[in-house]
């Protein structure tokens, strides 16, 4: 199986879910299960978060700024502006559950893709 064995729309979507959920998860339970005998405040701890951060973030922009397969073809406005939009969303909930501006993002260049396909 890879990438066009499947031809419904729905697919790159669901991969992208789904991969970045285990991708991100399975180092987080590894972490919490090694790091559960550090201070929060520790030096190596904050140094171990900063790297995580600046790596999901560097990942997120190059998927964003240059996508590969279907996600080329939709305007750069609409996937810098669904990210954009989303993280506002994040930071306005003040739940501190990422969810909520993932959900915000993935629904709005779903949305803008129906919007602007003709």
């Amino acid at each position: 199986m890879n990438w066009d064995s499947l031809d419904a729309w729905w697919w790159p979507f669901l991969f992208i879910v789904v991969a970045g959920w285990i991708a991100t998860d399975m180092w987080r339970w590894l972490g919490v299960l090694v790091g559960n005998r550090l201070r929060d405040d520790s030096a190596l701890l904050i140094w171990v978060r900063s790297v995580a951060t600046a790596l999901v973030a560097a990942v997120i922009a190059k998927l964003i700024i240059y996508p590969n397969g279907t996600l080329a073809d939709f305007p750069l406005w609409l996937r810098v502006g669904s990210a954009v939009i989303g993280f506002g969303v994040f930071l306005a909930a003040g739940s501190r559950r990422p969810w909520t501006g993932i959900l915000t993002a993935i629904v709005l260049v779903v949305v803008g893709r129906l919007l602007t396909a003709g």
